[in-house]
């Protein structure tokens, strides 16, 4: 898509959320992080504590399990992999055949094996919603 002129080629080109002066003020607000990989601020008091001595350290993954989160049925991997097409899907590709949905994930920069696994759908069918995609590749569901 361009503009009359051929000034660019699509919102890539540009950002429309903000102004450029916007977007620079962003990116330099940033850039001290992303050169330290540490916190850059000055005041300490916005500073996150380390956990004291004697208590457990903070983990996401306490001892590597979840507890919750996996519908009987499924596995952690099968939540993952539908989490991941969801995440890229909005509505408005549904109701879709697999031409909108690969489609759709790709407007949105959906990973190549993303878009390989939406390829991987029976040419014809009309799906609803994600979990109809879900079904269609094979994962498994909740029962």
């Amino acid at each position: 898509m361009t503009e009359t002129g051929g000034q660019f080629a699509g919102a890539s080109e540009r950002s429309t959320k903000h102004s450029p002066r916007v977007d620079d003020d962003l990116d330099h607000e940033v850039q001290g992080m992303m050169r330290s990989e540490r916190e850059t601020r000055s005041e300490e008091w916005r500073e996150v504590e380390p956990s004291a001595e004697g208590d457990p350290d903070v983990d996401a993954v306490p001892n590597a399990t979840l507890v919750g989160g996996t519908p009987v049925g499924m596995d952690a991997d099968a939540v993952e992999s539908r989490a991941e097409l969801a995440r890229w899907l909005t509505r408005a590709p549904f109701p879709g055949n697999r031409a909108d949905l690969v489609e759709a994930a790709r407007d949105h920069r959906a990973p190549d094996v993303v878009v390989a696994e939406l390829e991987r759908l029976p040419e014809g069918e009309t799906f609803e919603r994600v979990g109809d995609v879900v079904r269609a590749l094979g994962y498994p569901t909740e029962t």
